[in-house]
């Protein structure tokens, strides 16, 4: 799998990677969704529309949102890194997948990034993605399931090779479906540790990733701003 990413911090969440292979190239076609009437239980009743990007960034967590300590860290705009994936076969064919243009896109995103003064390399990541309810649970599922299916594999960013393991976690029991796994990139001996949760409710997913203490802090209420509830 090749794919392009801006920084190489967002390796640290290859959940992002891989939605990123999903959403090139078919963001005009997918971006015209509307609602549609659904049978429930004898009746028709609306399907909700996905909410649009600018919605969406309304409802991600600011600084007054996560307290004291917070930075918002700029997005990076310029300069592409080479991705290249090994030792995972269902992460290449994943990739390949959404090169040719697999179900799941999601050009509808919002995201933001924060470095937390209490502790070296704290910062936490938000993500909000939304789409049609089966997209998004098909999608989220398979990349959660396909990361998670190799306990170890190699990643290539650039020249800087990254050794990434991963396991399973249990997810906090929020929304409608969630996933939540650890991932540990060893770059040059050094290893870092990064918690990822991602939480669906209705036509939004919430992806939340960075230090596991930040990420089991502020989960809960990133879903519920995403949701109108903040």
């Amino acid at each position: 799998m090749r794919l392009h990413t801006t920084t190489v911090p967002s390796l640290s969440t290859l959940f992002f990677l891989a939605l990123a292979g999903c959403s090139n190239g078919s963001s005009g076609a997918a971006d015209s969704i509307s609602s549609a009437p659904v049978r429930q239980e004898g009746k028709y009743a609306p399907v909700p529309a996905p909410l649009s990007s600018a919605v969406l960034d309304k409802r991600l967590l600011d600084e007054s949102d996560l307290g004291e300590g917070y930075t918002r860290k700029p997005q990076q705009t310029g300069g592409h890194d080479d991705v290249t994936v090994s030792g995972c076969p269902a992460l290449v064919k994943l990739g390949g997948d959404a090169v040719i243009g697999d179900s799941f896109a999601f050009p509808r995103k919002a995201k933001a990034s924060f470095t937390y003064a209490g502790g070296t390399d704290s910062e936490v990541a938000e993500e909000l993605y939304s789409g049609t309810e089966e997209n998004l649970s098909k999608g989220v599922g398979r990349i959660f399931e396909v990361m998670t299916s190799c306990p170890r594999y190699q990643v290539l960013v650039g020249a800087t090779p990254i050794t990434v393991t991963t396991r399973k976690l249990p997810a906090p029991k929020l929304g409608e479906e969630r996933w939540s796994q650890l991932l540990t990139f060893t770059v040059g001996g050094r290893s870092s540790v990064v918690k990822q949760t991602a939480v669906r409710t209705g036509t939004v997913v919430v992806v939340v990733s960075g230090s596991v203490a930040l990420v089991d802090a502020h989960v809960a209420k990133a879903v519920d701003k995403a949701h109108g509830a903040g």
